[in-house]
């Protein structure tokens, strides 16, 4: 009797694909699948083109397994998704109703969704040669590659003598001089171009370290005082997963606390991953917490090269990275010997990806943590409703820090009307002197205005025409075009389009055209003139593109006196011991928003950007500039703080259903015909409605910003008193939605727990 075949395997494959399903392939023949094939990474055909997915599941074939095409290969040894990563990442996939696929692939740096190797993860540092050594003398004074050569020699650069330079202290790595990368970063700017130049040459070589050979020697810091060291024994009595509030007043000493709980976790030999909002707070995380704590401290942020992010993924795969400092995708690192989890600035609005998968990190963390069985710590001086309200029903521990650190003081708050004054660039005559006063005793001003650009608008002062995105703007609603650059460029903030400004107006051809309003970049021109004695330096999004430009931008102003400029990237975690007053300007927009979370956004706001004055020995002052002084939020937070406002809000959220009180999930549909969206949504709704028994569906309507990036937009609100309802409803009605004809004319998206309604 001839052979019977061999019995096929058939691997079920997530690919990064909008589809809800897995994908069936047969495995090369000849390969030994086994259970521990799930979690690794595969190339398969898909069409006429190549993918790179996850294998979620492996099992026998039927009798038709060998017509399924084969993978091309399995490019990792051993899973790289596996155990608890693997488990929440698929509990993310059913809570946010996502494919699976596209949840792996968001979970995995950009590097490794291609398919590329895992990197090693070893540091690289840098040392002289015994060519280099002995050429040291001979290079040219003055140019780079000898101030790179006299740091590698630990020389002072400049004078040829052999004192040591002065830089943080480290510990000895071989028995060569060499300076580690992140050491040379902090102390020579554009110094890769130097040490390339000299290897070239023979005279400098690049080589590979064990990361756990560079960390600084850890420094002691200070005794923490009674409510700190209340808070610090209540995280280390933590026993498994525990959900921790750290509430605590701006300048309070939560950064003390993180790092006093991360360095029990280190001695326990445990990992800790601390969370940040921005990428501007990492570089002043990371140097305080190389500091402190005598690790290597790995940054992980959109802002690195693809290369180095792997590698920081990989090394926390491996459990060679003890600390991981990062932004909101950092939620997604591979935690095997986790030991704690901290949400720094928990509030903050940029932990929730608003395209793609709509996660939200701060969440995801507490999930992890449950599943880790590790404490999580969620810190803030303005903690989020939800957060607020879980502490207060008991599902969160509450620790308070209700007192600054040291000898810091509250800052005092003056609220200036200014209706019927003149302004210049939105600035008060009285302001303007107050800041003249503090510049004059030696401290500095920060100047909050939330938009950048020169002005909001351009306006013809004969006509009234201004000037309109043609990618966003409907015929009954225009979106207006934001001033830059002195008024010689016009830019969309919503969709990125740029073009010049008009020499003339369009409609009338008169040449009155006028910014109107006041942005940052306005705001510094006028203060650069009125302060030409001091520095005066502008921080928004717009003057910190580049690489590390915000530390470069704070270092640019020191501990000297002068005014800062800046948007809400100013507003958080940033510590400027000589701050002496903050002026915050042009607040009245945010009284008046539809959004329901506007007054929770807004309180947050001026609490944490008023909290950057006054943190040191010096006292401080806080302005805020308003047409409306008696408003009811203003008058609450100045007399009750922010806790007297977040009673009133969760009150008010309450008696409307709003969250934390209730549930909601956004269905989105945009197309460039104007009709699709809103056609695509109607039929989601009536699939939906035969689903759903305690859900509203509230619309379909227009999206409050109906036009973007010449996409007409619409959207679907459900909402439920409880999540359960929401989510079965979801559950049973989400494939007949993926199945509609009108799917197919619309680009749409699920938002499970929206932050806003835009």
């Amino acid at each position: 009797m001839p052979d019977a075949p061999s019995p096929v395997s058939v691997l079920r494959v997530a690919l990064p694909l909008p589809l809800p399903r897995l994908f069936d392939y047969r495995a090369p023949e000849g390969a030994a699948v086994a259970p521990d094939w799930i979690g690794r990474r595969v190339r398969v055909p898909f069409g006429p083109r190549e993918l790179v997915g996850v294998v979620a599941d492996v099992g026998p074939g039927e009798d038709d397994a060998r017509e399924l095409r084969a993978i091309f290969d399995c490019l990792d040894p051993d899973p790289l998704l596996q155990g608890e990563l693997a488990e929440s990442l698929a509990w993310l996939s059913r809570y946010l109703h996502a494919p699976l696929g596209e949840v792996l692939s968001t979970a995995l740096p950009a590097a490794l969704r291609r398919g590329e190797p895992l990197p090693e993860t070893h540091a690289w540092a840098w040392r002289l040669t015994e060519a280099g050594a002995t050429a040291l003398a001979g290079l040219r004074a003055g140019t780079r590659p000898r101030r790179f050569a006299e740091l590698l020699s630990a020389t002072r650069p400049g004078d040829g003598s052999d004192r040591a330079i002065e830089a943080p202290p480290q510990r000895d790595i071989g028995s060569h001089r060499q300076r580690d990368e992140d050491s040379l970063d902090a102390l020579m700017d554009d110094w890769r171009g130097a040490a390339r130049a000299l290897a070239r040459r023979g005279l400098a070589e690049r080589v590979a370290v064990p990361a756990s050979q560079l960390a600084p020697m850890p420094q002691p810091g200070p005794t923490p005082n009674a409510e700190q060291a209340e808070a610090i024994a209540a995280i280390g009595a933590c026993q498994g997963f525990a959900p921790l509030l750290l509430d605590g007043v701006t300048g309070s000493g939560k950064t003390e606390v993180y790092l006093q709980a991360i360095a029990r976790c280190l001695d326990a030999g445990r990992q800790a991953l601390v969370l940040v909002p921005e990428i501007g707070l990492t570089p002043q995380a990371l140097a305080r917490f190389r500091a402190r704590l005598g690790v290597p401290v790995h940054a992980l942020h959109s802002g690195l090269a693809e290369g180095e992010r792997s590698r920081v993924w990989a090394a926390a795969w491996r459990g060679e990275a003890r600390v991981i400092v990062g932004t909101r995708s950092a939620v997604f690192v591979p935690l095997p010997q986790a030991g704690l989890i901290v949400v720094d600035e928990e509030h903050d609005g940029s932990y929730k990806q608003q395209d793609g998968i709509r996660y939200h990190a701060r969440d995801f963390a507490l999930v992890r943590g449950k599943a880790l069985d590790v404490p999580v710590l969620l810190g803030s001086a303005t903690p989020s409703l939800e957060s607020l309200h879980n502490a207060r029903a008991g599902r969160y521990a509450h620790l308070r820090l209700r007192h600054r650190a040291g000898n810091a003081q509250p800052p005092r708050v003056r609220v200036l009307d200014v209706r019927k004054r003149p302004l210049q660039a939105g600035l008060s005559a009285e302001l303007l002197q107050a800041m003249r006063e503090a510049v004059d005793a030696g401290g500095q001003v920060l100047v909050f205005k939330n938009r950048r650009g020169y002005a909001p608008v351009l306006l013809c002062h004969d006509c009234g025409w201004s000037a309109h995105c043609p990618r966003c703007s409907t015929p009954e609603h225009g979106s207006p075009m934001t001033v830059h650059a002195g008024g010689r460029r016009l830019q969309c903030h919503h969709c990125g389009a740029r073009q010049p400004a008009p020499p003339a107006c369009p409609d009338c051809a008169s040449l009155a055209l006028q910014p109107q309003g006041n942005g940052t970049e306005r705001i510094e021109e006028t203060l650069a003139q009125s302060f030409a004695d001091v520095p005066v330096v502008r921080v928004d999004s717009a003057s910190t593109r580049r690489k590390d430009a915000m530390e470069r931008h704070l270092d640019t102003l020191g501990e000297r006196p002068g005014v800062l400029v800046g948007t809400q990237m100013l507003a958080k975690g940033h510590d400027l011991p000589n701050l002496t007053l903050v002026a915050v300007v042009g607040i009245d927009e945010g009284l008046f928003s539809a959004d329901f979370r506007a007054g929770e956004k807004l309180a947050q706001l001026l609490i944490q950007v008023s909290g950057r004055a006054g943190r040191a020995d010096k006292p401080g002052t806080v302005w805020l500039q308003t047409h409306h002084p008696g408003h009811p939020l203003l008058q609450t937070l100045i007399q009750g703080g922010y806790h007297a406002f977040a009673e009133q809000e969760l009150a008010q959220r309450q008696a409307a259903g709003f969250p934390p009180f209730g549930h909601l999930a956004l269905l989105r549909a945009e197309a460039k015909q104007a009709d699709a969206p809103m056609a695509f949504l109607h039929a989601a709704k009536r699939a939906l409605a035969d689903k759903q028994a305690s859900v509203a569906l509230h619309g379909p309507l227009p999206a409050p910003m109906a036009r973007r990036a010449g996409m007409h937009r619409a959207q679907l609100l459900l909402a439920a008193d409880e999540r359960r309802p929401l989510h079965r409803l979801l559950e049973a009605g989400l494939p007949l939605v993926y199945g509609l004809p009108e799917a197919r004319r619309v680009r749409w998206s699920l938002d499970v727990d929206p932050l806003d309604l835009y």
